[in-house]
This record gives C-alpha cells, sequence and structure tokens, in this order.
C-alpha cells in the first residue's frame, strides 16, 4: 500500500508498505543540485553531500559509521545535477534510530573549519581520480559543451578552483537556503506502518524551517553544435557523439526508454551486436538519454583505437542512417516491452528499488504512479511512435562531438567526424 501525506512544514512523504520483508530503506531526497548553484560555489552540492558525514554537534563522524555497521544497516548519498539524496537500509526493527542519525546528519551538521579545509583537499583528490578516468570523463566534456550557457553544464564535483576557493560562510548559507523541509521529500518503504512513520518523522522535523523557496524556472537549451576535443595522454580514443532530447515531463519518455534499448542500450542493440560483436571495433558502445526538467540530450559512446576512429563514425553512421530509415522491427518492439517489463517487475523485488521509485517519482513529477499504469503506458507504444520519436531525435539537429585522445590523434577524429557529420570549424579544448 502506497500513502502520500504533506507534512505541515511542507515536507513531501510517501511511504509504502511491504509486510512481507523484514526490512526497511528510507531515501531522503533535497532538491538541490549542481544546476543550483552559483559560479562562485560550484560543486556546493556535492561538498554539503560529503560534510553531512563529517559529524554533528552529538554525533562525530566515527559514531556515525559505527551506528549503522552496529545494526547491519547501509547508509550512503550522491548527488546529482537537480537534487541530492542521502538514503539508508536497515533491519525494520532498526528504522528509528537510522532516521534518528538520519535527521540529524542533515538538520545538525556540524561543518566544522577543519572538517571543512580537510574535505576540500578529499573532494579535490576526486576531481583528480575522475579526470584519470577518461571513460567516465568524455560524458562530463560532453555535458558542459552541451549545456555551456545553462546551469545543467555545470560539473557536479566543482572544479579544482572552485572547491579550493569555497569560503565556509557561502557553503553554510547555500545550506541553510535549501536543506529545509519544504525542499524534500521523504520516501520510507518496507516492512513498515505508515502512519507511525508519519508520526515519527513529523516529529523529527518539528521546529525546523517552513519557507517555500522559489520554484526552478525552465530555461530552454540553446543548442548550438561543437566539436570539442580534449587532449589526454590515453591508450584508447573516447568518443561521446549526441543532439539534444526531450525533457522528462514529455510524454514520449516511454518511447524513448524503448528506442535507445533496442538501439544501444544493451547487449541485444544494434550499436553493440554491430560495433563490437560482428566488427570487434570497440570493447565499451552504448546509447544512453538524459533526461532533466527542462531539457535532455541523447547520446552515444565508444571507446576505441586510435586506428580505428574512422570505421567506427562510418559504423555508426551507418546504424543511425539504417534506424532513421527502416525504423523498428515488431520483434524487436515485443522483445524490448517483455524486457523493460522483467526488469521493472524484478527491481521491485528490492525494497532499496521500491523507495527509491517513490522518492524520484514523488520529487519529479508529484505523484506515483502504479507499477501497472506505467507498464501499460509502455505496452500502448508502437512502432511508429519510436520510428517517429528516432526522427524527431536523431535527424532534426546536427551532432555534436567530444572526445579525449593524445593530441597527435585529435585532428583525426576531427576529420573522421566531419566525413560523417557537420561539425562546426575549429574546436575547443577544455
Amino acid at each position: 500500500m502506497i500513502n502520500n501525506y504533506r507534512l505541515e512544514n511542507g515536507c513531501r512523504l510517501v511511504t509504502e508498505e511491504i509486510p512481507y520483508v523484514r526490512s526497511a530503506a528510507i531515501g531522503i531526497y533535497i532538491r538541490v543540485g549542481s544546476r543550483h548553484e552559483a559560479d562562485y560555489i560550484k560543486g556546493a552540492a556535492h561538498f554539503i553531500e560529503h560534510m553531512l558525514f563529517k559529524g554533528t554537534e552529538s554525533r562525530s563522524a566515527r559514531d556515525i559509521a559505527e551506528s549503522f555497521e552496529s545494526i547491519g544497516g547501509q547508509l550512503n548519498a550522491y548527488t546529482a545535477k537537480e537534487y541530492t539524496c542521502l538514503y539508508a537500509r536497515t533491519l525494520d526493527e532498526h528504522l528509528p534510530m537510522a532516521m534518528d542519525i538520519l535527521f540529524d546528519m542533515l538538520f545538525a551538521a556540524k561543518f566544522s573549519t577543519k572538517d571543512f579545509d580537510n574535505e576540500k583537499n578529499v573532494i579535490i583528490e576526486e576531481i583528480n581520480m575522475y579526470e584519470d578516468t577518461p571513460d567516465d570523463l568524455i560524458h562530463d566534456v560532453f555535458s558542459r559543451r552541451m549545456w555551456s550557457e545553462h546551469p545543467l553544464g555545470s560539473p557536479i564535483l566543482g572544479t579544482k578552483d572552485s572547491v579550493s576557493g569555497f569560503a565556509r560562510e557561502h557553503i553554510c548559507g547555500f545550506y541553510r537556503e535549501y536543506y529545509q523541509p519544504s525542499n524534500m521529500v521523504i520516501a520510507v518503504a518496507g516492512n513498515i506502518d505508515s502512519a507511525k512513520v508519519r508520526d515519527e518523522i513529523s516529529a523529527r522535523l518539528e521546529g525546523y524551517g517552513d519557507g517555500d523557496l522559489n520554484e526552478d524556472q525552465a530555461m530552454p537549451c540553446n543548442y548550438r553544435c561543437f566539436c570539442n576535443l580534449v587532449e589526454k595522454s590515453t591508450e584508447q580514443v573516447q568518443i561521446c557523439i549526441g543532439v539534444p532530447s526531450i525533457n522528462y515531463f514529455d510524454e514520449r519518455r516511454h518511447a524513448l526508454n524503448i528506442m535507445n534499448n533496442i538501439f544501444g542500450g544493451g547487449m541485444s542493440s544494434r550499436l553493440f551486436q554491430s560495433l563490437r560483436e560482428e566488427r570487434g571495433l570497440a570493447y565499451s558502445v552504448y546509447s544512453y538519454p538524459a533526461s532533466y526538467s527542462d531539457s535532455g540530450a541523447y547520446s552515444v559512446y565508444i571507446g576505441t583505437n586510435p586506428g580505428r576512429v574512422d570505421t567506427c563514425f562510418a559504423a555508426l553512421y551507418s546504424e543511425i542512417q539504417s534506424f532513421l530509415k527502416e525504423g523498428i522491427t515488431p520483434l524487436e518492439l515485443e522483445r524490448t516491452q517483455r524486457l523493460i517489463k522483467s526488469s521493472m517487475y524484478l527491481g521491485l523485488e528490492n525494497v532499496m528499488n521500491r523507495m527509491s521509485r517513490l522518492g524520484k517519482s514523488m520529487l519529479m513529477y508529484g505523484e506515483v504512479h502504479a507499477p501497472e499504469e506505467i507498464m501499460s503506458r509502455i505496452l500502448a507504444v508502437d512502432a511508429e511512435a519510436v520510428h517517429q520519436l528516432a526522427r524527431t531525435i536523431l535527424d532534426t539537429e546536427p551532432f555534436s562531438l567530444a572526445a579525449i585522445a593524445p593530441g597527435e590523434t585529435l585532428s583525426e577524429v576531427r576529420r573522421a567526424f566531419r566525413r560523417h557529420w557537420t561539425a562546426p570549424s575549429g574546436h575547443n579544448s577544455d
């Protein structure tokens, strides 16, 4: 049973009772991410996520870690472009203790000067590690240019310059502004009593702010085709090409899910079968959508040998043109719908996945749809709807390119790309 509450201070609470399990999961979703940061505090949302674990007025960082380990619980957090999530999973009997710790972390983070300075160094090392992983970095290189004049272009980790320049009063001000109940969705799933959970959370939130934040203003993505080449000493060429796509409110999102699964989203996809299995051009090749509240992108990633770049681009271009010309087959559609159904229902056997579905649905859409309703919409998508969406996304705007490779390879990457796609003259190196 799913229950939806709006608490007195504006916080949204959504719960799901699953009486046949012995665990419970809780997630606190704060509507703040990298897109909400001013230039001088890029990376602030992620930094605050780290600081939540550094201790409170009543618990040290070690106390927090040992408390969860003593009950065999799991505690973690992550930052995205539009929200931050703090979550935990425990045995059902330990949920009250887990909530005590979580809300203490959430509202009473200490932000000591020593921890503040130490965590700057930790995150700079995290950025260094990220930059030493080019198959991860390439997606950030692409998105920074894709949304270069849009808040979504901000890197979640920030930059070494922005993080090293953080002033404690600015970060604490950002924290106080966004970490208030009216800007949160709390999701709880598992062997729980929803009314009891509601009362316990209401009590723990009592006394905290109830002000409303200004709603985010939708900002169109003023897309301009780009060719962003970054010189780095790597064995492989890391390639990401893409175009604008739909936001997550768009009713065509289910057709996009099906389209991506068929085109490049899995091991049976056309891209994987063609470029890897049949031709051996790349170990890793896949497509993926990135959808946000007011924008989106559709991208393809390839990691390949420098000598195979032109062949990869030719093969990818051929697969895109074939997809645009022929669309999908009834067998592909049916197989993908079965795959999505299986993935969704198998995922619901995990209490953490159920909690996450509740929290994200409420955060993004303000409501939670039953799995059967979602599945009916997916099954209602036909081959023509997928084909039409493919033409809209893949054949409306010129593709853009981001690539990471040694300097002597970059010029060939650009020439090979231009042989198949329109790209602007010159290139920028970030």
